[in-house]
């Protein structure tokens, strides 16, 4: 049986706008990654203080 941590990997959501990296979540990656994560999130931007689409980024 797998680990849940082996299950999980941690990524940086960055903003499409301003090339940020404002937020570090863990996604689920067994199994393929989820479309919809593939497509991003709307996340609230600091900079410009707005909800702007968010991508993932692995380091």
């Amino acid at each position: 049986m797998a680990k849940k941590s082996m299950d999980r990997e941690w990524v940086w959501l960055v903003c499409t706008e301003t090339g940020e990296m404002n937020y570090r979540t863990n996604i689920r990656v067994k199994g393929g990654i989820l479309e919809r994560v593939k497509e991003g999130y709307m996340k609230y931007c600091p900079k410009l203080r707005k909800h702007t689409l968010h991508k993932i980024k692995r380091k």
